[in-house]
């Protein structure tokens, strides 16, 4: 099991780090072709979207990577007739939000954006559930030749579209064509029985009674990872709010990393070998852990220490505001790795009850701190407030993971210990572009 997993791992991290480099070149093109309103404005389409997929989530892929019915043709096939109903209603939903979004926002352009951009979640919809079937057996290999051939279709459409239009629609159209080859790519190049219309009345039972809790984490789970966006994107002119997404693109990529890693190998092995059951799990789940934690410290580290210069090397004067944001969110990450691999095994229990809890004070922590960050001290203050919010749900995350037998106080110190020396080392370094960004 642990072969398999770090096997699986090491396959998805590698995939990651090549998609990651496509999507940096393809963010170093465009940024020459395309004006930082651009940018922002796409910001906007990306948070309403992301915000609506989350809103209605249902759990689908947690449900299939745990529940023991997880390889039936049945409950599969009812899985993929929610996720098909679910991605028709997201549409219409879009278009009917489209007028009322760029009224809010004050960008007109938005009301045409958001109905053409809303169809990738109706495609969406029809991504085969083969794709979950992979990820629940670890089988990481051609899923993830799957997302780089995605991302290299994606790249080669926004370039061209660029070129020609010169506008946000190059960004619109290469979301919309990678959309579908995905589908396409998911449904012929994945082994597996195709999906049909199904409808079994206990498989959507269970799918159902365990997404409700996933449907209400997955809403707190939107104010976590996009209230940066929904509320800086209001404060800030466009093109500062592209400048910050550049900075964000950046400092993101540990933490994506690491995001994707634990939800696609930690759900497995949390359920193959509990670790409330016996101590030799909880010690192989530390020694797994430790292994993790250390290496996204390293990776977000590295991205604090040459944050600056690599926006000034990569980027030109538009952005290079970026450098400076990429810093501050680099070391508000540190605390929040120390507790990236808790909350799945909430989830791999089948307890989603308590992981919506977890999401749910993250969530308002985190808009509380954002809010009130701004209204003190600007974006640079919304950025510490960020981080002051995944410091004080700590508590929680320590009653979700003892529950399962998960916490482990020994590594929380040590790291917590690590990141405190790192941030002071970090902000020495750079305090001089931290006063700027707060200017």
């Amino acid at each position: 099991m642990t072969e398999r997993a770090l096997r699986s791992s090491a396959i998805t991290s590698l995939g990651f780090v090549v998609y990651q480099g496509l999507r940096l070149i393809s963010n170093l093109v465009l940024t020459r072709i395309l004006f930082p309103e651009a940018f922002g404005l796409m910001a906007l389409v990306s948070v309403v979207m992301m915000g609506l997929a989350m809103f209605s989530d249902v759990g689908v892929s947690p449900s299939i990577m745990q529940s023991a019915r997880g390889d039936e043709e049945d409950f599969l096939n009812t899985a993929w007739t929610i996720q098909i109903i679910r991605g028709v209603n997201l549409w219409i939903v879009t278009c009917l939000l489209a007028y009322p979004v760029s009224v809010f926002y004050q960008e007109s352009q938005l009301l045409y954006l958001l109905p053409v951009a809303g169809l990738t979640l109706l495609i969406n919809g029809f991504n085969p559930t083969k794709l979950e079937t992979a990820n629940r057996h670890m089988r990481a290999g051609r899923v993830t030749l799957i997302d780089i051939g995605v991302q290299v279709v994606g790249l080669v459409v926004a370039v061209i579209a660029a070129w020609i239009t010169g506008s946000v629609w190059a960004l619109v159209l290469s979301g919309l064509v990678s959309a579908i080859a995905q589908v396409v790519f998911l449904a012929y190049f994945l082994p597996g029985v195709p999906n049909r219309l199904r409808w079994e009345k206990s498989a959507a039972n269970e799918l159902i009674h365990f997404g409700k809790w996933i449907f209400l984490s997955t809403i707190c789970g939107f104010f976590i990872g996009q209230s940066d966006k929904l509320v800086i994107g209001k404060y800030l002119s466009l093109d500062e709010f592209g400048v910050y997404n550049i900075g964000f693109f950046l400092a993101s990529f540990p933490l994506l990393l690491g995001g994707m890693v634990t939800r696609k190998v930690l759900i497995p092995i949390y359920r193959e070998n509990p670790p409330k059951e016996s101590v030799e799990n909880f010690l192989r789940l530390r020694k797994m852990r430790f292994y993790a934690t250390g290496f996204l410290m390293v990776m977000v580290t590295t991205v604090a220490l040459l944050g600056v210069w690599l926006v000034d090397l990569l980027y030109d004067a538009r952005y290079l505001r970026a450098g400076a944001v990429v810093v501050v969110l680099a070391c508000v990450q540190l605390p929040q790795i120390i507790v990236l691999t808790y909350d799945q095994a909430a989830l791999a229990a089948g307890d989603s009850k308590r992981f919506f809890v977890l999401a749910a004070a993250r969530g308002v922590l985190i808009f509380a701190g954002l809010l009130i960050g701004l209204e003190l001290a600007g974006l640079l203050g919304a950025l510490l407030g960020l981080g002051l919010a995944y410091i004080s749900a700590y508590p929680v995350v320590v009653w979700l993971s003892r529950h399962q037998g998960a916490w482990d106080p020994l590594h929380d110190a040590i790291f917590a210990l690590i990141s405190a020396l790192v941030i002071s080392l970090i902000l020495w370094l750079h305090w001089d572009d931290i006063l700027k960004l707060a200017q």
